[in-house]
């Protein structure tokens, strides 16, 4: 267990997490916790992991992802071994299992970061690993880091979490960001959630009776213009041409963009968000990318170095 005080008198007794595969199991204390973390890592990093061994194993194409975990490890003092291209470079080509490769590299590690083209393959991994996993994203499944460092944006961003209007656009059906960042918002109060997405990507019954049961008011939207000027967070998705079918695709490509048009309907307190990379989706100078504050997700991608920091030191232990 982990003892953490707020403020002065109140005292919170957390379970330590044993792995990190899904959104859920993030407490609201937890989450705190790990921003308090997070922004204590910022400014003072020291070598909390010195000795340690992490394994990268991307079987799916990463940069942030990857080399933000990569570059967290060796902040903190610590190593990293793997592969960025795991499908191709590991012995899944010669037939191998992933519960057998996970036996054998969770022997070589103190922690497995994993990514996997299919829905559930952390949670696979975590039965079978000696050591702590860390999902860093599973077929349509889950991102539960980028949600973690979604959360910490918006608090940063704003200050808080309760009372924000949200819109999410895109691709609602087959984005794992978006999913992964409702469970977390269903933990806050009097959150509003607004889903933009085409008719044939909208987001998936299993979200919204999950939100229904968290009592997270939420409504469905195709006029991404309509609702710009009403919510504080314009969390942006790209159409993922890879996880869905040519047709799916054809027919959503383009049809929400923020460009410098619209961009002006965006009030100025709110916050352009985007997991990245953002590709058509997105159409702004690099002038207003580099220096208006409505733009927040360069400042989002770094953030994910020190929460996923702050993930590493709690799962490994470290006081």
């Amino acid at each position: 267990m982990i003892f953490l005080f707020i403020g002065y008198q109140t005292l919170f007794i957390l379970m330590k997490l044993k792995h990190c595969i899904e959104s859920q199991q993030f407490s609201k204390e937890l989450l705190f916790e790990l921003f308090n973390l997070a922004d204590s890592l910022r400014e003072n990093n020291g070598e909390l992991l010195k000795g340690k061994i992490m394994a990268s194993l991307f079987y799916e194409p990463s940069t942030r992802t990857r080399l933000s975990f990569e570059s967290a490890m060796l902040k903190l003092g610590g190593r990293v071994i793997g592969t960025e291209n795991a499908k191709e470079f590991s012995s899944a080509v010669k037939g191998e299992s992933l519960e057998d490769s996970t036996r054998v590299i969770s022997s070589y590690s103190d922690v497995i970061v994993i990514r996997h083209d299919v829905d559930g393959s952390a949670k696979l991994c975590s039965s079978v690993s000696k050591v702590p996993v860390i999902n860093a994203g599973d077929g349509k499944g889950q991102h539960p880091t980028q949600a973690l460092l979604d959360v910490y944006t918006i608090y940063l961003e704003f200050g808080k979490i309760d009372g924000l209007k949200i819109a999410m656009v895109g691709d609602l059906s087959s984005g794992r960001t978006v999913r992964s960042l409702c469970y977390l918002l269903g933990k806050f109060e009097n959150v509003e959630i607004i889903f933009v997405s085409p008719e044939n990507l909208k987001m998936k019954d299993d979200i919204k009776d999950y939100l229904n049961r968290h009592n997270v008011k939420f409504r469905e939207e195709s006029d991404l213009d309509k609702i710009l000027t009403e919510v504080d967070v314009i969390y942006m998705t790209r159409i993922q041409k890879e996880r869905i079918s040519f047709e799916d695709y054809e027919a959503a490509m383009g049809k929400f963009v923020i460009n410098e048009t619209n961009f002006n309907f965006v009030p100025k307190s709110s916050r352009i968000m985007h997991p990245l990379p953002h590709v058509e989706e997105i159409e702004l100078p690099i002038v207003l990318e580099n220096f208006d504050e409505r733009v927040a997700y360069f400042r989002q991608a770094e953030n994910g170095l020190y929460i996923r920091m702050a993930l590493l030191v709690h799962l490994l232990g470290v006081d």
